[in-house]
């Protein structure tokens, strides 16, 4: 479904341009899934709805570039443990009471969430996929999705194997008008075995798909693939083929300088989640070499259920802390390089190249951060207070191909009271039942 043509009047506009220029008391005009003038509407515009824009920034909305949004229902239940004992204690065993049905409200509640902090597009692995895409295509939502597969036999994949998740991305290929992307997603060098690993890698290239794939997320993963392959995580999925054609990796932490060549000479892209490394004590790697030698790096909140929630503005202020932190230099991730890397460069790893920049001709993918808020004050620089001090809760208006789906304080495509309700009551039953699954587990 198209927007109708919308006019923003009197606003500030971050285009996030090569120059980064900012554009002050414009105009933004949108038609269809285009903005079709910035600065002035062009002559004999006329739009269906008028936004004053006094006192807001326009800025390009966010692409969340890896995330498990169905675990919005593990929020807040895996506490307090190191990544190992995170997956093996709680969430690979708990995940067995997962229900097709829990994945749709898990996704719709992440997609209320990720609508109000100003996300347009999300990258999604793991499992019941076409809940998900259902989720994406109600809410008006972009969306690159993976149905998480194991390659460890059919009895271990969960609710598809790989000929399933091919027939979903049969299915849902280019649905929604477009907005839905499809993906195969083997889970991780450190899970699949290697001929599954080159099996799926010659299917994306058959299929002409892009793979989604964990890399590298301790130094445990490095050490046990060199004892096993000889090769580091990166060189064992290269070997594989997994680089053969579009990849995002998620993570990659634990690089040698051989591996940062390989990732950009292959063109893949690596989604770093900061939040999550710190919440799970993992550590976190300098993005300044993969930047330096050109790889696309973009950012993304991860799942709920080690994130806490899906706020991309929270992952652009702590990406940009976090590195001055580790390399203890205060110019690194400079200026607005965190939110390119939130916008342009996360849509780019999406396949949503169109996105990332306002400028006519661009994809219509904006939001409106309302300036009129104490934390927003004094304007020494506009950028900074964005990056730094905005919060996702001064978004006002989300605009997705140019439909407005969120305006001050309502959610206009999904219906957020009842979501709520269904995803609390479902999220209580399910682990209600991994309770009893862990207990069973720890003897």
């Amino acid at each position: 479904m198209q927007g109708m043509p919308l006019l923003i009047k009197n606003v500030t506009v971050l285009t996030l341009d090569a120059a980064g220029t900012i554009l002050e008391n414009a105009n933004v005009a949108i038609a269809g899934r285009t903005i079709c003038g910035l600065g002035e509407a062009p002559p004999g515009f006329e739009p269906d709805e008028v936004i004053d824009g006094y006192n807001h920034l326009a800025v390009p909305g966010f692409f969340n570039a890896h995330c498990h949004s169905p675990m919005t229902f593990e929020r807040g239940w895996a506490e307090d443990l190191p990544l190992e004992r995170w997956f093996n204690e709680r969430i690979w065993v708990a995940e067995s009471a997962l229900t097709s049905d829990d994945v749709y409200w898990g996704a719709a509640l992440a997609a209320c969430e990720m609508i109000r902090g100003g996300c347009v597009g999300f990258n999604d692995h793991y499992f019941y996929m076409d809940r998900v895409a259902e989720v994406a295509a109600e809410a008006g939502l972009k969306a690159s999705l993976t149905w998480c597969q194991f390659g460890l036999g059919g009895d271990k994949e969960v609710g598809a194997d790989l000929a399933g998740s091919l027939a979903f991305v049969d299915r849902w290929q280019g649905a929604a008008d477009g907005r839905i992307r499809t993906v195969l997603g083997p889970h991780s060098p450190y899970v699949c075995p290697p001929a599954f690993l080159r099996e799926v890698s010659a299917l994306a290239r058959e299929h002409n798909l892009p793979l989604h794939i964990h890399l590298a997320e301790s130094p445990e993963q490095v050490q046990n693939s060199l004892a096993a392959h000889g090769l580091t995580p990166t060189a064992h999925l290269a070997a594989c083929g997994v680089f053969d054609g579009p990849c995002i990796a998620a993570h990659a932490l634990c690089l040698t300088p051989d591996d940062v060549a390989l990732l950009a000479e292959h063109g893949v892209s690596v989604a770093h989640c900061p939040i999550t490394y710190m919440k799970l004590a993992m550590g976190v790697n300098d993005l300044g070499p993969l930047l330096a030698a050109g790889v696309n790096v973009a950012l993304g909140t991860d799942g709920p259920g080690s994130n806490n929630d899906m706020d991309m503005k929270a992952v652009v202020r702590t990406a940009a802390l976090l590195q001055k932190y580790h390399t203890q230099n205060a110019e690194a991730l400079a200026g607005d390089l965190p939110l390119r890397l939130a916008t342009a460069n996360g849509a780019r790893a999406m396949g949503f190249g169109e996105s990332g920049e306002l400028a006519v001709g661009r994809a219509a993918d904006l939001v409106l951060f309302d300036l009129d808020r104490p934390h927003l004050y004094p304007r020494h620089n506009l950028v900074a207070n964005l990056v730094h001090a905005a919060r996702g809760s001064d978004v006002t208006h989300v605009i997705v191909d140019g439909r407005l789906i969120y305006r001050d304080g309502d959610i206009l495509t999904l219906d957020e009271a009842k979501i709520m309700a269904q995803a609390d009551r479902r999220a209580r039953r399910m682990v209600s039942q991994k309770l009893r699954i862990v207990r069973e587990y720890k003897g």
